[in-house]
């Protein structure tokens, strides 16, 4: 039942911490021109990989209330939407979505061309510099090419940097 904001921004980000700690959190010590345009980094050799996370909740889109009563297991037949929202192009290297499911918990990682070129992404707003790609139980497929095991997560962000 935790704000969007507050799953995205610390949820998330800490959630692959906690899964590798080689995930690191951005300062001016490591990126002199940063200013909190990406929420982690991996260190590869003499450069950093800049890494975007977003996480959404897989919600029923017929049900009325709260989040918690939205919520749906991962063999649901329920309709389900995941918007992954304030998708900035160009400031990270790396996207990983995060899709929770209340039994399950999947990870999609994308490069920034990636979600350049995917035909699902749109503006989040008109003529604004934001994106969304939203993930459903109908598109789900679409991306199966970017689903990654939680334990293969900066193996498959470093070999798709390359």
């Amino acid at each position: 039942s935790i704000s969007p904001r507050v799953f995205g921004e610390i949820w998330a980000q800490q959630h692959l911490i906690d899964i590798d700690a080689r995930f690191k959190k951005p300062s001016k010590q490591i990126d002199k021109k940063y200013s909190g345009e990406y929420d982690l980094y991996l260190d590869n050799g003499k450069t950093i990989i800049k890494i975007e996370v977003k996480a959404c909740r897989a919600i029923n889109t017929k049900t009325r209330g709260g989040l918690e009563t939205k919520a749906l297991s991962f063999e649901s037949s329920e309709p389900y939407w995941m918007n992954f929202q304030q998708i900035k192009l160009d400031i990270a290297d790396v996207f990983v979505f995060i899709g929770v499911w209340v039994d399950k918990i999947l990870y999609w990682v994308l490069t920034n061309e990636e979600v350049k070129q995917h035909p699902i992404r749109s503006h989040q707003h008109r003529g604004g510099i934001e994106y969304q790609i939203g993930i459903t139980d109908k598109n789900f497929n679409d991306f199966n090419n970017f689903l990654t095991e939680p334990n293969k997560l900066v193996d498959t962000i470093k070999k798709k940097v390359k």
